[in-house]
C-alpha cells in the first residue's frame, strides 16, 4: 500500500513539472496588438453615431463662439471719478546686491549655517633694496699681504731655512 502511495506522489510531481515547463518555455506568448498602427489595413473607419455626435459637438461649439462675438461691454465705468482716482501701487522689486546674498542651504536648520570668510589677499614682503656698492680690492703695503679669506693684510710667516 505504501508503495502505491509512494508511486502516485511521484508520478503526480512529474506531471506538475512537465506542466510547468509547458507553460513558462514551451507556450507561445500571446500576441500583442500595437497601440500605434502603420499599416493603413488597420485604419478605423468612423460609424454614423460618431460623425454625428462630432458634428453636434461642433454646432454647439460654433453657436457659443457667435455670441461671444455679439457681447457688448459698457466702457463707462473707465471715465468715472471713483476709477480715475485709483493711484498705482506697485512694489518694485530690485535684485539683490553682492552684499545682499541668501543663505548657503535655506534648508538647514537656523545657526547651522557655515560663515563663509572671504578670502584674505596675500600679503607679499619685499626686502628693502640697499644700494649697490662697488667692491675695491684691498691692497697691502708690504711686508703684509692680504688673506682672501679674511680679506685682511697680515703679515707673512718667515720663510723656512
Amino acid at each position: 500500500m505504501a508503495s502505491k502511495i509512494k508511486n502516485i506522489i511521484i508520478f503526480t510531481v512529474i506531471a506538475v513539472v512537465l506542466i510547468l515547463i509547458y507553460i513558462f518555455f514551451i507556450k507561445p506568448a500571446p500576441v500583442e496588438q500595437n497601440l500605434i498602427s502603420s499599416s493603413p489595413s488597420n485604419t478605423i473607419l468612423p460609424n454614423k453615431n460618431t460623425v454625428d455626435q462630432n458634428s453636434l459637438i461642433a454646432k454647439d461649439f460654433l453657436s457659443v463662439l457667435l455670441n461671444v462675438k455679439n457681447i457688448k461691454l459698457d466702457d463707462t465705468i473707465f471715465s468715472d471719478g471713483s476709477f480715475t482716482s485709483l493711484r498705482d501701487s506697485s512694489i518694485f522689486l530690485t535684485s539683490p546686491g553682492p552684499g545682499d546674498q541668501g543663505r548657503l542651504n535655506p534648508f538647514a536648520p537656523i545657526g547651522s549655517d557655515a560663515v563663509a570668510v572671504p578670502p584674505v589677499a596675500p600679503v607679499v614682503l619685499v626686502a628693502p633694496v640697499l644700494p649697490i656698492v662697488p667692491v675695491v680690492p684691498l691692497t697691502c703695503a708690504l711686508p703684509k699681504v692680504l688673506n682672501t679669506t679674511t680679506n685682511t693684510c697680515v703679515t707673512p710667516p718667515p720663510p723656512a731655512p
